[in-house]
């Protein structure tokens, strides 16, 4: 009678604790930086397919590339254990607190990104999205992620696994690269810069904490050299952000669109340059974000859009 009374609570126990562990392994692989990523794939996929679009060989390849994206994320978190431990902002995460072991966070992660890589193989007939989507996750496990214990240089080196899933997408539907494709590259590329130097400020007393070389940590107190490097990259950023329409890629919508949004984004880095403090930097971020969201939609409507609909 009394196990038969106390089974309900213990299943329900089991259940919860099922839930708990799920969530854990779900954070590991960072879902809204996958998101952020598997948009630009699609987009890139669309791009390059244009105008015949083959929704099974899209589908595959966001399968492949979210898998790797999630594997590669969880490898990150391995690596930076350590270091999460000593910053407040990560100090919650699930290797740190003990939730998931290391040993399991790093099996879980390899094989994500082995079974992603292997996945895009498979499903898609040439291997580039594949040999695009290995390289993105060297690059951000193996460079990127040790540098960031190294050299200032980490947030310029991990720029290039952050721009590459648009290149995974072209690389699936055309098995190659052109011009077109490294145009979304060079965009993302460079957008990364001025953003994640806002993101090293706000944070960089967490980052020193974790022995991390982001640029405002070995920067001056008044953060001199950091507010030039945001303001520097981001005026390159308004140079190429017009490369699409050069390349044929987008059209004149698309320019007299995406222009004024990145020229309203460099003020706001100049404002930051000038003044240096948190609430600059802080729309600075917010910016960065409002930057990418309308770019992009001006990049589908007036880029990818008119090759399937002849507009």
């Amino acid at each position: 009678m009394n196990t038969l009374a106390l089974s309900p609570s213990v299943s329900l126990r089991d259940v919860q604790s099922l839930r708990a562990t799920l969530n854990d392994y779900f954070e590991l692989t960072k879902p809204k930086i996958a998101v952020m990523a598997l948009v630009t794939v699609a987009v890139g996929y669309l791009l390059g397919a244009a105008p015949g679009l083959n929704v099974e060989l899209m589908i595959h390849t966001l399968i492949g590339a979210g898998v790797v994206a999630a594997g590669g994320s969880a490898l990150n978190h391995w690596l930076e254990r350590r270091a999460d431990a000593k910053m407040n902002r990560t100090a919650n995460r699930p290797i740190v607190t003990g939730r998931v072991s290391p040993q399991e966070a790093f099996s879980f992660g390899f094989s994500l990104t082995l079974v992603g890589i292997v996945y895009l193989l498979v499903a898609l007939p040439t291997p580039a999205a594949a040999i695009a989507a290995a390289a993105t996750a060297f690059l951000y496990v193996a460079v990127y992620t040790p540098l960031k214990q190294i050299t200032t240089w980490n947030t310029v080196v991990g720029a290039i696994p952050g721009a590459l899933p648009p290149v995974i997408g072209w690389c699936a539907a055309t098995g190659g690269m052109a011009p077109m494709g490294w145009a979304l590259f060079a965009i993302l590329f460079v957008w990364q810069l001025p953003h994640f130097y806002s993101i090293a400020w706000l944070h960089r007393a967490d980052y020193a904490r974790g022995g991390m070389k982001m640029l405002p940590v070995v920067d001056t107190a008044e953060g001199r050299l950091t507010g030039r490097a945001t303001a520097a990259t981001c005026g390159l950023l308004v140079a190429v952000t017009a490369l699409p329409f050069f390349l044929g890629a987008a059209g004149v919508v698309y320019l007299l669109g995406s222009l004024p949004i990145s020229l309203w984004f460099f003020a706001r880095t100049l404002r930051f340059a000038k003044d240096r403090n948190d609430r600059t930097a802080r729309t600075v971020l917010r910016g960065s974000l409002v930057y990418l969201l309308v770019v992009m939609a001006f990049f589908v409507a007036d880029g990818v859009v008119p090759r399937y609909f002849g507009g």
